[in-house]
């Protein structure tokens, strides 16, 4: 719908890669990102350890969305996100992208 096709490559802790690519519908809402595909099919085979994420689209540079980086930060908050740049690629942390988040885990 968009004609923006994004693709997503989740390095788990065990060195295991989960891949996910974006799937659009007609309603946007029920849109899934690819970086979050990837993240399910790890939870589904059980894992919910990771250690970066790479997320490249046809688009010239993307970082994830708002509902990616929330997704992401249930599971790994300081996991490293690796994106396209200009010059090759950046790499920053959720931290950095995410700032004051919300979670929680931090409920006591």
């Amino acid at each position: 719908y968009s004609d923006v096709k994004v693709g997503a490559a989740l390095l788990t802790a065990d060195g295991k890669i989960y891949t996910g690519c974006n799937v659009e519908n007609a309603s946007f809402g029920v849109t899934l990102c690819a970086e979050r595909v990837a993240v399910a099919k790890a939870i589904s085979d059980g894992i919910r350890d990771f250690k970066a994420i790479a997320v490249i689209s046809s688009l010239r540079f993307i970082t994830p969305c708002g509902i990616c980086r929330q997704t992401l930060n249930e599971f790994a908050p300081e996991i490293e996100i690796v994106m396209e740049a200009e010059d090759g690629y950046t790499v920053q942390c959720l931290t950095d992208l995410l700032p004051a988040s919300f979670g929680m885990r931090d409920k006591k």
